[in-house]
C-alpha cells in the first residue's frame, strides 16, 4: 500500500505568511542538478544517531540536495534552539512561527551524539531567535562548551543568526572559540528586502568584521546563493566587502525554490559561471573557495577545515 504525502499542506503549515503570495512555479532544473537520494547503512546510521538524542539537522529542516551524500559519510550539521524560525525569509524552507522554550538539555545531547558519531568536525546552526533577550548567544556557547568536554579533539565550526539588536550578544559566541564562525550574506544588497527582509546587509557584514577584530586568529565563512535576480557585478561587490572585513572563506551555491510560494528561481547559472566566479574569488585573497551549483555552507565542511587550515599555514610560511 502506497502512503500518499500531502505536500501542499505540509508547505502551508511550514509557512502560512506565505500562503498568500502569488504563485512562482519553479523552472525545470538543468542536467547538472542531480543528487544522491538519502539511502543507504550510512545515512540510517546517521538519522538513528541523531533521532536517538531527539535533535534536529539543518539538513532536514531546510530540504538540503546534499543530505543523502553527507549522511551516507556520518556528516550531519546539528540545528539548535528547536525548529521553528521567528523569522521569515523568501528563500528558507525551515518553519516559519512561535518557537516554544529552549531544551536546557540540548548542549548535552549534541555532545554526547558527536562522541558517539566520533565526528572530526561538526558544523552547529540554529534558527533566528528574535523572541530570546540574547538571540540564543548563550546557548551556542554551552553547545561549543559540551562539544569540547564530551569530544575534545573535535573541531567546530558554527553557522550564527546576525543577533539582530541583541548588543553584545554576538561578542559572547565569538569568544567561545570556536574554530570557524559562519555568517551567511545570502544575497546581494539590493534583494534583501524581497529575499531576507529581517535582516540587515551591513549589519551581517559588520558581524563578521567583528569577529577578526576580537579574535583574529578565529577562521571567518559566509555564503551566497545566486539564481534570486543578482547581476555577476553585484556579487562581485559582495565579494570585496566580504574581504575588507576579513572573511577566510567564501561559499556560492544556486538557489533551488523549495516550493512555488518561495522566492522564485530568475535562473540557473551554469558550472562554468560557478568556475569563473571561484577564479575570481581566489583572485581576491580569500584563503578559500567553493563554488558549485550543489555548494552549501556545510557540505565538505571537515575537508574544507582542513583545507583552510593548510592554506593559512603556506599563507603564514610565506
Amino acid at each position: 500500500m502506497a502512503t500518499i504525502i500531502d505536500t501542499l499542506n505540509e508547505r502551508a503549515a511550514r509557512h502560512p505568511e506565505k500562503q498568500r503570495r502569488p504563485d512562482n512555479p519553479a523552472p525545470k532544473k538543468p542536467d547538472w542538478i542531480r543528487v544522491r537520494a538519502p539511502v543507504g547503512k550510512g545515512v540510517d546510521e546517521t538519522r538513528a544517531a541523531v533521532k536517538a538524542e531527539g535533535l534536529v539537522t539543518v539538513c532536514e529542516e531546510a530540504g538540503c540536495p546534499n543530505l543523502g551524500e553527507c549522511w551516507a559519510k556520518n556528516h550531519a550539521t546539528f540545528m539548535i534552539l528547536g525548529e521553528i524560525c521567528t523569522r521569515a525569509c523568501a528563500f528558507c524552507n525551515v518553519r516559519t512561527g512561535l518557537p516554544g522554550p529552549v531544551d536546557a538539555e540540548e548542549a548535552a545531547k549534541i555532545g554526547r551524539a558527536v562522541a558517539k558519531m566520533g565526528l572530526a568536525h561538526v558544523v552547529i546552526t540554529s534558527v533566528d531567535r528574535d523572541d530570546l533577550e540574547d538571540g540564543g548567544a548563550q546557548h551556542f556557547v554551552d553547545v561549543i562548551r559540551a562539544i569540547r568536554a564530551a569530544s575534545p579533539k573535535t573541531t567546530i565550526e558554527i553557522l550564527t543568526p546576525d543577533f539582530l539588536r541583541k548588543p553584545g550578544a554576538a561578542d559572547r559566541v565569538i569568544d567561545a572559540k570556536a574554530d570557524v564562525f559562519n555568517h551567511n550574506l545570502e544575497t546581494v544588497p539590493r534583494l534583501y528586502l524581497s529575499v531576507r527582509p529581517g535582516a540587515r546587509y551591513y549589519h551581517s557584514m559588520r558581524l563578521l568584521e567583528s569577529v577578526k577584530e576580537r579574535d583574529p586568529a578565529q577562521f571567518t565563512k559566509s555564503g551566497l546563493m545566486v539564481g534570486l535576480g543578482e547581476t555577476k557585478e553585484e556579487v562581485m561587490q559582495v565579494m570585496d566587502d566580504m574581504r575588507s572585513a576579513g572573511v577566510d572563506f567564501l561559499t556560492i551555491g544556486q538557489y533551488l525554490q523549495p516550493s512555488k510560494k518561495h522566492a522564485r528561481i530568475d535562473r540557473f547559472w551554469t558550472p562554468d559561471e560557478f568556475k569563473a566566479l571561484e577564479t575570481i574569488a581566489r583572485a581576491k585573497g580569500f584563503l578559500m573557495v567553493s563554488a558549485s551549483p550543489l555548494t552549501r555552507s556545510s557540505h565538505h565542511a571537515g575537508e574544507d577545515f582542513q583545507r583552510l587550515r593548510a592554506a593559512r599555514d603556506a599563507q603564514l610560511a610565506s
